[in-house]
């Protein structure tokens, strides 16, 4: 359940005051972590998704609970185990005036599979499973995918941004993605994006500059085909430290701000003036081992090998860490121990999950039968700008290591640093934070355990390198499973599989926290996005 805290909820018959909520045309909102690109098809992170939402839309919408409901596609259907038949809006227009059709949505697809500057293979994982895309009218796409595809729609929804099929010359489009699908100029990069260029989308806002370290300013959309959002302008700043975003706050110069130190929420309790909203997400905090490269770059041992490798090693970590205290002391209890891979209750989860128990005697006991008595060296990579206390929490892992004979160095640095080198694979045990965004266990398990295979869009990932043959089997019969009964059972055995591997050792699902200023209201998240349209004036009591 959500929770939520509004201490300054106007009065009734109060009169708004010139700056207040009910006249404000501008909104400015800090942010914990920055977009690290305007374009869509950059990068899959929540920040990057939460921002190209404002610009554009995809074919499938979200609401703050994660159900799925219509967008760009007014229905979709199966029309076989095969193909999905996806109805279109008739009164959608781009923010240059222009009618968005079912071309946009193919030249869409297309252009992500001819994204030459695009991270780790972002957005292509769903449209590589894409056979074919017939546009037979306007306001009709059709999509065949290799195998069955039974959450096509809750992939779009996560994964799909729709762009202008003009921002580059072309002929006739079809789907040929090999062979350009008849593209005869030069398909957009991310600096056609960053620079405004090709920032053209059918969202609420339009994109009016992106200075990357700076900010990013919005402005309304007038086309914008749903309900006009109440703010004319928007902008987003980066503000890495939580201290200096609670002050911003307090101080007026933002309205809203993301992750609020949980140690700091008694003070805005406190304040009339300031309120904020706690909600659980889908967010698994998990390290990620590499068990593929012998040696691994940042592991030492006495043997020369790596203990990464050996299945009691990754159990040794697990039991070493004391997840329970993380979340008492670092998370002030807005998180929950994970002790499997989705929150309990999540389709294709196991029902009555066992405790992954603190054990630091049992991990010393593993670590010596895996020939590690004395233990090892390893470092800890981490970002310290993007998940909630990731810094705090990196350090405080460490410690747990230590204790069982683990030497472990930490490596924090700043997320438009660490993704780009964890997507080059130069790390060894380092952190990472997914959402099961489409509603079940197979979604995480595509990116970070199946085995990598990228024409599949399998394991893009899956920087660690995990493989293993009858989680593969197991899960790959899920994801072609369309009767939900039957694919939730195979879930259930593929959560079994990984759990007994420990390709991912998971430690917390974070709770989000936005907190705002007098006369505003915010409806919390689980996918953790932080939306201008979503900060509303607050009703008056």
């Amino acid at each position: 359940m959500k929770s939520r805290i509004l201490m300054a909820a106007l009065t009734a018959g109060a009169v708004a005051l010139p700056g207040s909520a009910a006249l404000a045309q501008s909104l400015k909102i800090a942010l914990s972590s920055e977009p690290t690109s305007a374009d869509p098809h950059y990068h899959k992170q929540t920040q990057n998704d939460a921002f190209a939402a404002h610009v554009y839309n995809s074919l499938v919408g979200r609401d703050a609970d994660m159900k799925l409901q219509p967008s760009l596609a007014t229905s979709w259907k199966n029309l076989d185990d095969l193909t999905w038949e996806f109805k279109l809006r008739d009164d959608v227009k781009f923010s240059n005036g222009e009618p968005f059709t079912s071309e946009d949505v193919l030249f869409t697809i297309c252009r992500t599979l001819n994204n030459e500057t695009n991270v780790s293979q972002s957005y292509m994982d769903t449209t590589k499973r894409i056979a074919d895309v017939q546009t037979p009218d306007p306001y009709t796409v059709i999509i065949k995918t290799a195998a069955p595809l039974p959450l096509l729609p809750a992939e779009f929804a996560r994964s799909l941004p729709i762009i202008w099929n003009g921002i580059t010359e072309h002929g006739k489009l079809t789907f040929d993605p090999k062979n350009g699908c008849g593209v005869t100029g030069k398909w957009p990069t991310v600096a056609d994006f960053n620079n405004g260029k090709f920032a053209i989308g059918t969202g609420p806002y339009k994109l009016k500059s992106y200075v990357k370290g700076t900010g990013i300013e919005l402005e309304r959309n007038d086309n914008y085909w749903g309900e006009k959002p109440h703010w004319k302008e928007v902008k987003f700043v980066p503000v890495p430290n939580a201290g200096p975003r609670l002050t911003g706050l307090l101080s007026g110069d933002f309205d809203v701000i993301e992750n609020p130190a949980a140690r700091d929420l008694q003070r805005i309790k406190s304040n009339p003036k300031f309120g904020y909203v706690a909600t659980p997400s889908t967010r698994l905090i998990f390290f990620q081992p590499d068990v593929a490269r012998n040696p691994s770059p940042f592991v030492k041992s006495a043997d020369g090998k790596n203990p990464l490798q050996d299945l009691r090693v990754r159990k040794a970590i697990s039991m070493a860490i004391d997840r329970k205290t993380i979340v008492a002391r670092l998370m002030d209890g807005l998180a929950t121990p994970a002790n499997q891979y989705m929150p309990d209750g999540m389709f294709g989860g196991l029902p009555n999950a066992p405790e992954l128990k603190y054990d630091p005697e049992g991990a010393k006991k593993l670590l010596a039968e895996a020939g590690y008595p004395n233990g090892f060296e390893v470092t800890l990579s981490s970002t310290n700008d993007r998940y909630v206390n990731d810094g705090q929490i990196v350090q405080a892992v460490a410690q747990y290591l230590s204790r069982v004979g683990i030497k472990a160095n930490v490596d924090a640095m700043t997320a438009s640093i660490y993704f780009p080198k964890r997507a080059k694979r130069e790390f060894s045990l380092s952190m990472g934070g997914w959402p099961s965004e489409v509603g079940e266990a197979s979604g995480l398990f595509q990116l970070w355990v199946a085995s990598q295979d990228s024409p599949k869009g399998l394991g893009t990932s899956n920087y660690g390198g995990f493989s293993n043959a009858d989680f593969d089997k197991v899960y790959l019969e899920a994801i072609g499973t369309v009767d939900p009964a039957k694919r939730e059972k195979l879930l259930q055995q593929s959560t079994q599989i990984a759990l007994d591997n420990v390709p991912l050792i998971p430690l917390h699902f974070e709770s989000s926290i936005w907190a705002f200023r007098d006369g505003l209201d915010y409806e919390g998240r689980r996918d953790q996005y932080t939306l201008a349209n979503s900060v509303k004036p607050a009703s008056k009591k």
